[in-house]
């Protein structure tokens, strides 16, 4: 029988850059992008990125918030909620950013909405106004 008293495991999980791009679907001109920024602080190995556990969590969270459409700034502030003051804080200010991306959503879409009606009733009168080209596209 044994006894994983005395196991432990690794202290301290890495990743590589290319890792990290094939886990997520990134480029590394990407990651070193939201390097540059200060989103992502890797360790250095010799000339190679070394990436933490942690910087694999922050670009988890970069990624799904750029795809949401948040900005650079917005991401920025999530990640630096936590980071001074712990994850009720970053709950917090994510919570006030997406209820403010979410109306931006909303006023984007009733936009969406009216040129679509708009260009529908143009493309109907002139389907009517020309009726042989609207056959041909049809076709």
């Amino acid at each position: 029988m044994t006894i994983g008293l005395g196991l432990r495991r690794p202290p301290y999980r890495t990743y590589s850059i290319t890792q990290l791009c094939r886990e997520f679907g990134a480029t590394p001109r990407a990651l070193r992008f939201y390097e540059e920024q200060g989103l992502l602080s890797p360790g250095r190995r010799e000339t190679a990125r070394v990436y933490s556990y942690k910087d694999r969590a922050r670009l988890q969270l970069i990624l799904r918030g750029r795809r949401v459409g948040l900005s650079i700034a917005q991401i920025r502030d999530i990640l630096e909620a936590y980071d001074e003051d712990g994850e009720a804080a970053q709950n917090a200010e994510a919570l006030r950013i997406f209820q403010t991306r979410i109306a931006e959503l909303e006023a984007q879409r009733s936009e969406v909405d009216e040129a679509i009606s708009s260009l529908r009733a143009a493309a109907d009168r002139l389907a009517k106004q020309y009726p042989e080209t609207a056959k041909l596209l049809a076709s």
